[in-house]
């Protein structure tokens, strides 16, 4: 019976990729294995399947996202992809247009989405700060919660591993406790995500079509 409850909770689809997927620590050190056992511990019936793959980029996450949303129906899904992308100077427009995809996807499919914004090394100059703010304009054209779950800790680079990109063992809490405010008020059972705006029809009036809606 227990086993048919958890199939049957509601799921967190967590998309992203090696800062997601515990990249150089043991999996149940990563954040994401926190954020399963703080669900537990708050008495939430949320179960969480983590989809990220180490070296995953928008593309490949853009690519993957309809299987996953058909297989798992959603409530919430967590997007934490780009960072490859900048590594490789990819083009911004490309990432925005991608991770925006994402969202129009996993709001189809009835997910609500928090878009976590992720951060390039200084040396990466202007496109640096381009990519930080590109999630941050994404987020506001979309209407979508955005978290920069590395900003807490990106200046203490003790709290890296040898590579300077992948957070360390004792870095996983603080991206959980980044995210968890923004992710607690997606959880509610009532929060399913806005229906896609009907199309346009002749003889519809000034609102006949309905303005997309945010992320609540």
């Amino acid at each position: 019976m227990a086993s048919a409850a958890f199939a049957g909770a509601p799921v967190i689809l967590v998309l992203g990729d090696s800062l997601s997927a515990a990249h150089g620590l043991a999996p149940e050190q990563g954040w994401v294995a926190l954020l399963s056992r703080r669900l537990e511990r708050e008495g939430l019936p949320h179960r969480v399947i983590n989809a990220s793959i180490s070296g995953e980029t928008s593309d490949g996450g853009r690519l993957r996202l309809p299987a996953l949303l058909r297989r798992h129906r959603p409530q919430v899904v967590i997007l934490e992809l780009g960072a490859n992308d900048g590594l490789r100077g990819l083009p911004l427009s490309r990432l925005a247009d991608n991770l925006a995809a994402m969202v129009r996807a996993a709001r189809g499919a009835g997910a609500r989405v928090l878009l976590l914004a992720a951060r390039l090394p200084p040396n990466y100059g202007p496109y640096a700060q381009a990519f930080h703010d590109l999630y941050r304009d994404l987020g506001r054209r979309l209407g979508v919660p955005v978290v920069d779950f590395l900003g807490a800790f990106g200046a203490h680079r003790e709290l890296f591993q040898g590579d300077g990109l992948h957070p360390t063992a004792a870095a996983q809490p603080l991206i959980l406790d980044a995210v968890w405010p923004a992710l607690v008020p997606l959880l509610s059972p009532a929060a399913t995500a806005p229906p896609p705006p009907r199309p346009r029809r002749p003889g519809d009036g000034p609102s006949g079509s309905s303005p997309a809606g945010g992320n609540g």
